[in-house]
């Protein structure tokens, strides 16, 4: 029985769960309640993975580029576009997010009745007081206080320490190396407790808060497919036909099977050696290009959770009754850029990074209670729009670097 449970897929039995939570929470009603804890229980051991998956990912991230040489003609290009591509997504999220709570989709705590939950104060510090808070005087406190910003930070200068220690560095970054795979690993362990986390989430929010809830998720959804629709189909597009210069049709063509095995799987990582293939198979790019880019893209590259970052910190700001400011927003547009960097490419790693935008901003962290049910079928077509990207960046740094052979590129006539 045990072994039949595991050979299901995890997003079958994630689904299944999310179907028997809302029929339970529907005949069960406000006494739903009572199986909360084990929702609980699943955000807790979300929110015990950040800072080390972070640490280790971060680092592990940056050192991966082998040389600091490397970031010129072709390690420039593409962390630039990822870079910029990433803000995009993520002010795109931002402006979807602020689209439907002026459209009243995304209820109000008076309308949800959202139970009242400890919301930090806004920090009034300075701007420079902000720019010296992002060096850590103790990064053993920061990772104790979860102190993002400054993780990060110490996390990038830690990478370049590395590369810069060439093969003094190379013990060092095999620790760390080690230490990423170790908590993809563990983070998938507690994906397997998702169903069960879903199911009592569900049947909490359908049996406390009713058809209002579930219709909010369902915007939430809606709006998380309209942004990546407008990621792959329009950045990506207008990256291809502006900077590649390339038939766009074309392009996606060459990379059908990659965003279908990326769609399935909601997992880069796991899409990775299909992407390499399309983008060298198909696409004509040069293997040294392809196998860098898309290699870094997969762990730096995470456009459709940068956007789902700034999406559901805003849901979440509107259900609880946070009022965020302007300067909130560019904090948020920063986070959620670097903290899709550290996002795993695994199924979940979305929701733990919520952790990390929700807790700077003061979003209270039961938000992540609402969107994990749901959050494996936003996951999907997340994990296909970075998907797109790895491959868009590649074909555009190749073309900019002579390194792609045009005649190679699937042609609208040969399929």
């Amino acid at each position: 029985m045990l072994r039949t449970w595991f050979e299901i897929p995890l997003w079958q039995r994630v689904i299944t769960a999310l179907i028997l939570g809302v029929l339970t929470g529907w005949a069960w009603g406000p006494e739903a309640e009572n199986i909360k804890w084990i929702g609980d229980f699943f955000i807790k051991s979300i929110k015990m993975l950040v800072v080390p998956l972070i640490f280790f990912s971060l680092v592990a991230g940056v050192a991966a580029i082998g040389d600091l040489r490397k970031l010129g003609a072709v390690g420039g290009r593409a962390l630039l576009l990822f870079v910029v591509t990433g803000q995009i997504a993520v002010w795109l999220g931002l402006a979807l997010g602020t689209l439907a709570t002026n459209l009243q989709l995304f209820p109000t705590k008076e309308t949800l009745g959202t139970p009242s939950v400890p919301t930090p104060e806004p920090n009034p510090t300075t701007a420079v007081d902000m720019i010296l808070s992002i060096v850590p005087e103790s990064p053993v406190q920061v990772m104790a206080d979860v102190a993002v910003l400054p993780l990060i930070v110490f996390s990038l200068l830690v990478g370049i320490g590395i590369l810069m220690a060439k093969e003094e560095g190379e013990p060092v970054q095999k620790i760390f190396d080690s230490g990423a795979v170790v908590m993809q690993k563990v983070t998938m362990i507690v994906m397997e407790i998702t169903p069960f986390g879903v199911f009592a989430l569900m049947a909490w929010v359908a049996g406390t808060m009713g058809i209002e809830a579930l219709k909010a998720l369902g915007w939430l959804v809606f709006f998380n497919y309209a942004g990546c629709l407008l990621i792959i189909f329009g950045m990506y597009s207008a990256m291809i036909k502006l900077l590649a210069k390339l038939p766009v049709k074309d392009f996606f063509r060459g990379i059908i099977d990659a965003m279908a095995v990326s769609y399935s799987t909601a997992s880069s990582n796991a899409t990775l050696p299909v992407t390499l293939r399309c983008a060298e198979r198909n696409l004509g790019v040069s293997n040294s290009v392809a196998a860098f880019v898309i290699s870094l893209g997969a762990t730096v590259n995470m456009n459709g959770t940068a956007m789902y970052l700034g999406l559901a910190t805003l849901f979440g700001a509107q259900i609880f009754g946070v009022d965020l400011t302007m300067g909130q927003y560019f904090l948020i547009s920063i986070l959620a850029t670097l903290g899709a960097v550290g996002a795993a490419g695994i199924p979940g790693a979305g929701l733990i990074m919520m952790a990390l935008v929700f807790g700077a901003v003061g979003v209270p962290l039961e938000t992540i209670a609402f969107v994990a049910g749901v959050d494996r079928i936003m996951d999907m077509m997340r994990t296909t729009t970075n998907v797109s990207g790895d491959a868009a960046v590649a074909t555009t740094v190749a073309v900019m670097t002579g390194e792609i052979d045009r005649a190679e590129m699937v042609s609208a006539d040969d399929v």
